[in-house]
């Protein structure tokens, strides 16, 4: 009995996976179906209005990104005005935290 119970729930299983997959691969053929109407759509009512088609195209340009990253970093690096800036440390006499060591 508790093989048969266990066929079961390994097919009911195996049907529901098989069925998930189906589904998702419908949606994605629909979602195909849906941009390439819209493509046609628009190519049509270019040519009927007379100009030219333009194709779909992700205009990129390198340096874009490369500028939003440095830009993004800015605030980071930034200087808070209560702190030292670069090469204006603090004297050695200020420090109390450290205790120095002879080098060996």
């Amino acid at each position: 009995m508790n093989e048969v119970v266990t066929g079961m729930i390994r097919w009911s299983l195996r049907l529901v996976v098989f069925a998930c997959g189906v589904l998702f691969f419908l949606s994605l053929v629909a979602a195909v179906a849906v941009l390439a109407l819209v493509w046609g759509a628009r190519a049509l009512w270019a040519r009927l209005t007379g100009k030219p088609v333009t194709p779909w195209a992700m205009r990129m340009d390198p340096r874009a990104g490369w500028s939003t990253v440095y830009r993004s970093t800015a605030r980071w690096t930034a200087q808070r005005p209560d702190q030292p800036r670069r090469g204006e440390g603090t004297p050695a006499h200020d420090i109390t935290d450290v205790v120095p060591r002879e080098i060996r």
